[in-house]
């Protein structure tokens, strides 16, 4: 990793299949951080009920998901690093400068309120992902 005229850039010597993944690999880290500190990244998810209307809150690092399928007790849903989540109704936004923790905490989201056991034809409660992208 070598910074000229103020490009970084990122090489190998006789590169492998694996050598050159792995630079890629870090090329695209590089490049997320950067994207983060700029301009950030912001996930929009969307809480979607048929009966039971879902109650979602923030308490610290976790996102508490009450009355899901009308289950007495709340499901709990971990928020990673520095990560921000604000809930206005039934929109859910996730934002932060890194996107692992950012993508993480959407995911943790989701399978949150991941519905086993049933079928999901008919049972389509749950916290979806409507967009994914960098802050507006």
């Amino acid at each position: 990793i070598a910074e000229k005229d103020g490009k970084i850039t990122v090489t190998c010597k006789f590169p492998r299949k694996k050598d050159k993944a792995m630079v890629g690999t870090i090329a695209a880290h590089l490049a997320n951080m950067v994207k983060g500190v700029s301009e950030g990244f912001e996930y929009h998810l969307k809480v979607y009920y048929s009966h039971f209307p879902m109650n979602i809150s923030v308490q610290g690092n976790k996102v508490l998901i009450k009355n899901f399928l009308g289950e007495k007790f709340p499901r709990e849903s971990k928020i990673l690093g520095a990560t921000k989540v604000e809930v206005k109704g039934q929109d859910i936004t996730v934002s932060g400068i890194n996107n692992e923790d950012v993508g993480q905490t959407a995911g943790n989201l989701k399978l949150a309120s991941h519905i086993g056991r049933k079928d999901p034809r008919v049972f389509q409660d749950g916290i979806f992902l409507v967009d994914k992208g960098e802050r507006k």
